[in-house]
Order: structure tokens, then C-alpha cells, then sequence
């Protein structure tokens, strides 16, 4: 036993990572096993899983926030339901093109962007990709807590009625503060499993969850008839007015899950093929609409029976009689809000963590990291503090990643015509180096579509500063970024073409994991390539690459 244990977890190297013998990376310091191209054996996510997983993260509260915040801004149910649909079938359409890459090439959203960006550039889409959903996972997590509080509340009416030692301005109450605590702790364990093992969360979410949605559906329109509330005339907002409030409410559709359309390879790699990925242009825009429907509907008969627009589905509880209601509607709201936290924030952010620190870090613990740094440090309570608020937030979002999305679409799809090396992906000296490891077209893409909104963006953190007109191109970020920087990209890439990044077809993972099966990786070279029907070109790489 050592003198001092607790100095020897002190260095770095009681830290790191075994390497991962099937690493496709030069060094063990540029890989390791998680953020390897998933093995065939753990491709487990079938058609089904795919379907459980979008009605899980569909049924959450901040889609039924986003819809329901519409109408406390002057949209009417009439105006805020085409929005939410129309973001959504664009959203899908992205989703299934990005994912599709992921599925054919079993890489995460880090690696798979190296291929456009260019090797080092890639980092810093990767790294604010993190902190974005970081400061989500912040939101989902004081979400959950709201959840506990409802529940704490139906068992023991008395928790509402102790003291408050925290000052207003801080957005929170001392009840607040210990009831997300509690949803912290019960939240860590499930950021422990595996993504393999995590769909089963999804599948019981999917099971669990749209029951409930539909009973307080039902109780909305047994409390108010649809004459009087769902149908009723919430509009506030007429012309130029309504139109850039529906294009603010249509980008904030984009936002929600705009963060997926750039890193959905993070779990369609875990396909069984790519054919089970297909389903998500249905899905999608389907649960989607119909979960704000719901949520436009309850609110709207909060509007009567409470006179005030209950944008938040927990504060709407919170105005209910019935105790034992309110303690299961809110305990499914806390499983939803687990399910859709881990899913699209805690394990996005793990998987970018392993890329900057491949060595140290792998998703278990990437998604402690965030758990501490996402759920304490970044004061979700500020950003919900109203509804405009989040709407804001939503927006600002969008702002990098609708020029994400579209570079890689592009690139996948319409430049490289999906002929793409993964090995490459994995070493910082090769084909995707690009310029010192910079793809200036995607540089320019990012500079000419993200530049033009960012005047709105400072608008909305600092509405002292004014930008004029320039605020409305904020409103409608996600869509300008993404077509502006696809445009881009597309017309540079082909009148500069990166001659060095065009092979004759893709160099997938499978082509070399036979290979390590066979005689391990230090036998590779001499492993014959002819039997996995690789042509001279993937000869060529695979060798002048150590596999």
C-alpha cells in the first residue's frame, strides 16, 4: 500500500485511461474505447428504440414549456402550432441526413466533424457545442426540481410555508435550492449507465409518459370547454408585430433541438443499421406537434381557470386540489425530464469531453463532470426566470448551431458525396488536416453566417444596446445560419476543392475491425486486405496510417 494514497490520485496519471487495444488513433493519447467507432457487437438500437427515444424526449417539459410560452408572448394557439410543426419536419429532415452519416460510419458527432472542419478547427465546435448543452442540462435539472418540489408539497403541504433565507432577486427560494438538490442526487446514478443500456430508460419513458399527457389533456377539456379555452382568442399580436413574433417562436422551434441535429451520430453509431434511423422523419415532427398541442391546450385552460398563462406545466400543477393528482403527475414529469436530460445533454456533453481529453476522460466520466459543472455552476433558475426569458435563451441557441449542421450536411452529402475516411478522422497528420488543421471554407462559412446575428444576440443579453433592424435576423438565426453557411461552404469546397480529402469510396471502421479480430493490431499490415475487399486506395491509407 502506498505511503500517501490520496497525493498519488493527485497526478495525472493515476487518472488516465487503459487504452482501448482497437484504438483507430496514431497514439492512445488521441482515442480511447468510447470514443472508438462502436464494435458490431454493441450496435444494439433497433427501429423501436429510435421511436421510444424521440416520444421520451418529445413528452418532456420544455417542449411543453416552448409551446405554451408562445401564447404568454401574444401567439395564439392557431399561430403558435404551425411554428412548432414546421421547425420540427425541417429539424427531422436534418436529424435523419446527419444521423444517417453516424449510422453508416459508427463515429460520435467529434470525430465525424473532423472530417469538414478540419482536424483542430473541429475543437471549436466541439467546445461550444459542450457548453451548450451544459446550460441545458442546467435547465432540465432545475426542470427536475420543480418536480420534487410538487411532490414534496402533495405529501407535506407544510414544505410551501418554511422560511426563505435567499434574497428575491435570486430567482430561487431555500425550498427551491434543497428541492434541487434532491433531483441532483437522484438523477447521478442514471448518468452512470451506459449508452448501450440507457435505451430501456427511453422505452419505459415512452411507455409511462404520453398516458399522463393525455389525462391532463382530458382534464383540460373537462374543466374549460374547447369553446372557451383551446378555442378560444388569445391573439395579442397583429402585423409586422405577429410576423417576427411567429419567426421568433419558429427559430425557437429550431432551437430545442437544434443541438441534436448536430451530434444525433452520438446515437444512431449505436444502430443496427442505418435503415432503423429512417423512422425519425416521421416521428419527430409527428410527437412533436402533437406534445405542443397538448401543451397549448393546458395552458390555455390555465388561462381561464386561473387568469394568468401557466407556461410552466409545474406551476400549473401547482394550482391543483388533488394531492395524489399532483404527486404522480409529477413524479412522471421528473422521469421525463431524467430521461431527456441524459439523453440529449448529459451524453452529448461526455461525448465531446472524450475528444478534448481522450486520455483521461470517457462518457461515465464526462457525464460527472457535467452533473457537477452543468448543475451548479451555471444558475439555471436565472434563464427561466420568465418566459421571454427562455424564448431568448432558445434563440440564442441557435445561433452556432444551425452553421454546424449545415456544414456537415453539405459536406457528407453534397461534397464528399459520402466518401469519407474514417481512420483518417482519428490522426491529427491526415487527410483532414486540411491547413494546419483548419478547413478554412468551413471557417468561412461559420465567420459570414454566425457574424450577421450575433448584433441580436447582444441585443437580447443587453437590451440597452441597440442594433436596429439587426435584431431581426436574430430572430430567424437557426434557418439564416443554416442556409447561408451551407451555401458557403458548398460553393467554396467546389471552387477550391481539398483535392487530398477525395478518395474513390468511404474507408469504413469495419473495414479495418476485421482486421483486429483476425491477428490483432499489430498484425494488421500483414492481415490480407484482399479478403475484406478493400481496394489499393484503402490499402494505401490503412498502411501509411500504422493499421
Amino acid at each position: 500500500m502506498p505511503k500517501h494514497p490520496i497525493r498519488a490520485y493527485l497526478k495525472p496519471s493515476a487518472w488516465a485511461l487503459e487504452p482501448s487495444p482497437s484504438t483507430f488513433a496514431p497514439t492512445s493519447k488521441w482515442s480511447n474505447k468510447d470514443m472508438d467507432p462502436v464494435q458490431p457487437e454493441d450496435r444494439t438500437w433497433s427501429t423501436y428504440n429510435y421511436v421510444a427515444y424521440w416520444i421520451s424526449d418529445a413528452t418532456n417539459a420544455a417542449v411543453w414549456e416552448l409551446a405554451s410560452s408562445m401564447l404568454a408572448v401574444g401567439l395564439s394557439w392557431r399561430q403558435a402550432l404551425p411554428a412548432i410543426a414546421v421547425g420540427h419536419i425541417v429539424i427531422a429532415t436534418v436529424m435523419v441526413l446527419n444521423g444517417t452519416a453516424g449510422a453508416r460510419l459508427h463515429v460520435a458527432f467529434p470525430v465525424l466533424n473532423r472530417s469538414s472542419f478540419g482536424f483542430w478547427f473541429s475543437y471549436f465546435s466541439v467546445i461550444s457545442r459542450v457548453v451548450l448543452s451544459m446550460f441545458w442540462f442546467g435547465i432540465q435539472t432545475y426542470t427536475g426540481s420543480e418536480c420534487v418540489y410538487q411532490m414534496l408539497k402533495a405529501i407535506w403541504p407544510s414544505v410551501q410555508h418554511l422560511p426563505n433565507h435567499l434574497s428575491p432577486s435570486a430567482n430561487i427560494t431555500t425550498v427551491g435550492m434543497m428541492c434541487y438538490l434532491l433531483y441532483w442526487l437522484i438523477q447521478f446514478p442514471f448518468m452512470l449507465v451506459s449508452p448501450q443500456r440507457i435505451r430501456w430508460l427511453f422505452l419505459a419513458k415512452a411507455l409511462i409518459v404520453p398516458p399522463t399527457w393525455l389525462a391532463m389533456l382530458i382534464w383540460a377539456f373537462v374543466k374549460v370547454p374547447a369553446s372557451s379555452g383551446l378555442f378560444g382568442d388569445h391573439a395579442a399580436l397583429t402585423g409586422s408585430n405577429f410576423s417576427w413574433a411567429w419567426l421568433s417562436a419558429l427559430n425557437s422551434a429550431f432551437g430545442i433541438y437544434s443541438t441534436l441535429t448536430v451530434n444525433i451520430p452520438d446515437f444512431t453509431r449505436y444502430a443496427k443499421n442505418e435503415k432503423s434511423t429512417y423512422i425519425q422523419i416521421v416521428i419527430i415532427p409527428v410527437a412533436f406537434t402533437l406534445a405542443a398541442f397538448v401543451g397549448i391546450a393546458v395552458t390555455s385552460a390555465g388561462i381561464v381557470l386561473y387568469g394568468e398563462v401557466l407556461w410552466d406545466p409545474l406551476q400549473l400543477i401547482d394550482h391543483w386540489d388533488n394531492r395524489a393528482a399532483a404527486f404522480f403527475a409529477s413524479l412522471v414529469w421528473m422521469l421525463t425530464t431524467l430521461g431527456t436530460n441524459i439523453s440529449a445533454n448529459s451524453l452529448s456533453a461526455a461525448n465531446d469531453m472524450t475528444v478534448l481529453f481522450p486520455r483521461y476522460i470517457n462518457i461515465r466520466r464526462g457525464q460527472a463532470i457535467c452533473a457537477v459543472l452543468a448543475g451548479w455552476a451555471l444558475c439555471p433558475w436565472e434563464i427561466l426566470a420568465s418566459a421571454q426569458g427562455f424564448l431568448t435563451f432558445m434563440s440564442g441557441y441557435t445561433v452556432f448551431l444551425g452553421p454546424f449542421a449545415g456544414i456537415m450536411v453539405t459536406d457528407y452529402w453534397l461534397v464528399h458525396r459520402c466518401k469519407v475516411d474514417v481512420p483518417a478522422m482519428y490522426d491529427p497528420r491526415g487527410r483532414y488536416r486540411y491547413a494546419c488543421g483548419f478547413n478554412w471554407r468551413a471557417v468561412l462559412a461559420v465567420v459570414v453566417s454566425v457574424g450577421p446575428t450575433l448584433p441580436g444576440l447582444i441585443n437580447s443579453i443587453n437590451t440597452k444596446i441597440s442594433v436596429g433592424n439587426a435584431n431581426h435576423l436574430f430572430d430567424i438565426a437557426w434557418i439564416f445560419g443554416f442556409t447561408v453557411a451551407s451555401t458557403v461552404y458548398y460553393a467554396a469546397s467546389t471552387l477550391f476543392p481539398a483535392e487530398e480529402t477525395f478518395i474513390p469510396r468511404a474507408i469504413l471502421p469495419d473495414d479495418v475491425a476485421g482486421y483486429v479480430d483476425e491477428k490483432g493490431s499489430e498484425d494488421l499490415e500483414k492481415t490480407s486486405l484482399d479478403k475484406a475487399g478493400a481496394d489499393t486506395e484503402v490499402k494505401s491509407t490503412l498502411s501509411k496510417q500504422g493499421l
